[in-house]
């Protein structure tokens, strides 16, 4: 008996060690996972932390409509316009690397923008915290890959990193009316300051040490071509809003930026190493995840935007009131974003996509017959509208998020992370100053639901041209 028993003994101690060790594996993803996730939230945050107290910065240091403008576009300026550079650097000197020194760069700028005593340095602040968002937003990204090696385990993960960053505009939009009225504008950088000093603690705990792909050239004409090509063009539609189309103002940025783009696209087409290569878009698939994204994106800015001066000058409602009205939205995008990924591993991420292209083009064109006219409720008028647009919107982000990265070598992770964050930072800027030429507010809410409702059909297109079921999406999830 006693024979007997001791290999049973062994075989429990051993099942038991293994169990413990996958629990604290679990558990150390998780938490990695959490802290990354809120680092992603927070770079979104930051978008959106000065939008609802822009009139009262204004005030204080006697601005202009341009002036507002330009420090509104600062920070997506600079994120967007470095977001492919900051991938090439995430992917040339590790995930991780690049990381603490995103977050340097980004907890300091934060740390001096409160201090701000005037535009300039104001401006200054924000541009510097849009560098750091550019390599932090890629070599986060990164950084997942490697917590999560397995290909189904990374697809699910992704599934919920892209609901993330419409979660981290959601959360800006609330808070920064809650901070200005019961504070001031200034208390709004506290919170991307304190997750970057945490995230700076906590990340050589929590977080694997990436390699970095030594061999890989920086390819610093392609970065020069595409940063300037990407932030002259932004910043010449950004400016559309004060100044008319035919203006130097608006037409010099424009055409010198579109010269730049296509000189970029030559350039890399004849790279050894290029910084974006064609292929990668050219991909029909991957380009119309890239155009959920891009569209999403601008839905839910296009909405907060319209719907915030919409409140405030139209119906007289204060900051803490106007950001107290998007709380079903907060809820709507969270309940979505936590059902998305299951959806996602039963029905694929196309059609996940598509269903949640649809179901926000649906919320805009109900805000866009009903949101804006000042004297109708608030719950009959706007609410329908503040619950599907989040809830379709947070489940295309999902899918499309997940359809962006598949198929993406590891060395190329930082390339997905810099070209799908610079599709969610062109979404609000690009798009949305084309729509607003279409006329009215509610026409451009219309417009923008009805091209939702295009890309969603494009994306069922392609699902039905190629069904199949790619081992690095989760499990039951077909592309």
């Amino acid at each position: 008996m006693t024979v007997t028993d001791t290999p049973c003994d062994t075989d429990s101690d051993t099942n038991t060690d293994t169990d413990t060790a996958t629990a604290t594996a679990t558990t150390h993803r998780r938490r990695a996972f959490a802290l990354l996730g809120s680092v992603q939230i927070t770079l979104i945050f930051t978008l959106a932390a000065i939008a609802v107290p822009l009139p009262e910065i204004g005030r204080a240091f006697g601005l202009e409509r341009a002036d507002l403008i330009l420090l509104s576009a600062a920070y997506g300026l600079t994120f967007a316009g470095l977001l492919l550079f900051g991938g090439r650097l995430s992917d040339r000197y590790g995930g991780r690397r690049a990381l603490t020194a995103g977050l340097i760069v980004f907890a300091a700028a934060s740390a001096a923008a409160p201090f701000s005593s005037g535009i300039g340095t104001l401006l200054v602040a924000r541009f510097a915290q849009g560098a750091g968002a550019a390599l932090i937003a890629p070599a986060a990204m990164g950084v997942l890959r490697a917590v999560f090696p397995a290909p189904a385990a990374y697809g699910k993960a992704m599934a919920t990193w892209g609901g993330l960053s419409v979660l981290g505009a959601t959360a800006g939009n609330l808070l920064s009316g809650v901070i200005a009225e019961l504070l001031s504008w200034r208390w709004s950088f506290a919170v991307p300051l304190a997750v970057a000093v945490a995230a700076l603690v906590l990340a050589p705990r929590l977080l694997p040490n990436t390699p970095p792909s030594r061999g890989r050239a920086l390819d610093l004409p392609g970065a020069l071509l595409a940063t300037a090509g990407i932030t002259l063009v932004s910043y010449g539609l950004v400016v559309t809003d004060a100044l008319p189309w035919s203006s130097a103002g608006v037409l010099a940025p424009l055409l010198i930026g579109a010269a730049l783009l296509i000189a970029f696209w030559y350039a890399e087409r004849r790279a050894g190493d290029p910084l974006l290569p064609p292929r990668f878009l050219l991909d029909r698939r991957r380009a119309l995840a890239l155009a959920a994204i891009a569209f999403s994106a601008c839905a839910t800015a296009m909405t907060f935007v319209t719907l915030s001066l919409h409140l405030q000058q139209d119906r007289d409602w204060s900051p803490l009131r106007t950001s107290a009205a998007f709380v079903p939205f907060a809820i709507a995008l969270l309940t979505s974003g936590r059902a998305a990924g299951p959806l996602i591993a039963r029905f694929g991420p196309r059609v996940v996509t598509a269903a949640g292209l649809a179901t926000a083009g649906a919320g805009l064109v109900l805000l866009a017959l009903t949101g804006l006219d000042p004297h109708t409720p608030y719950a009959s008028a706007l609410l329908p509208g503040l619950v599907l647009l989040p809830a379709g919107a947070a489940a295309s982000f999902a899918g499309a998020a997940v359809l962006t990265t598949h198929g993406v070598p590891h060395e190329r992770t930082g390339l997905a992370g810099g070209v799908l964050n610079t599709a969610m930072e062109l979404g609000p800027t690009v798009v949305f100053a084309i729509v607003l030429t279409f006329g009215s507010d509610a026409v451009s809410l219309a417009a923008t639901g009805a091209a939702l409702a295009l890309v969603a059909a494009l994306n069922l297109r392609a699902q039905r041209s190629r069904p199949s079921r790619p081992s690095s999406l989760p499990q039951g999830a077909t592309q």
